[in-house]
């Protein structure tokens, strides 16, 4: 009977716990996570010397592009500003290709991506959602100079940091694009009253 009971008290320990599903609801730490987990089992491809640092430079990376592609359809959708709209449509178009860029490349490093942008990405989206018209124009605008600046930095410290020559030469490529926008999103501020 006691044996019974212990079996009986471990499954629903294994149940609990099971339930739950992740430990976190943020898709960055969830890769993040998993990335780690890879790393002390062994399975991070040794091969491409992928590191700690690298995985956690492309999850950052990839949760910002998922997200400016999200923000930059809600501009081409909500703007009234020519502007602003044809700044969404360049997101789209430019973090797309970087994003399937960066995925691929994660892919052959045995890096897991976040499926969707991270929390601060989406209460960001949440936030903008609410406004309209040139309250969402400032707002928008506002939100992409941040966040180059936030992009650029991420990019130029993982120069340092990063290992991976691939993951090097996908930072190289990508950094220039990022200060583009930066200027553009700047000349664009001066201009949405």
């Amino acid at each position: 009977m006691k044996k019974i009971l212990s079996i009986f008290g471990l499954l629903t320990v294994f149940a609990a716990v099971g339930c739950k599903g992740p430990s976190t609801s943020d898709s960055k730490d969830a890769a993040d996570s998993t990335n780690q987990a890879k790393t002390d089992s062994g399975t991070m491809k040794v091969a491409s010397s992928a590191s700690v640092d690298d995985s956690k430079f492309a999850v950052a990376a990839a949760s910002g592009g998922l997200a400016e592609v999200e923000l930059g359809h809600l501009a081409e959708q909500t703007s009234k500003d020519p502007r602003v709209k044809e700044f969404g449509s360049m997101m789209v178009a430019d973090h797309s290709k970087a994003n399937n860029e960066l995925a691929d490349l994660a892919k052959s490093k045995n890096i897991t991506l976040p499926p969707i942008p991270g929390e601060e990405e989406q209460k960001i989206k949440k936030d903008l959602t609410v406004k309209s018209g040139k309250y969402f124009d400032k707002a928008y605008i506002s939100e992409m100079v941040k966040d180059h600046e936030k992009d650029i930095k991420l990019f130029v410290d993982a120069r340092s940091t990063v290992k991976d020559p691939d993951l090097l030469m996908y930072i190289d490529k990508t950094l220039p694009v990022l200060k583009r926008h930066l200027q553009h999103v700047e000349g664009i501020k001066k201009k949405v009253k």
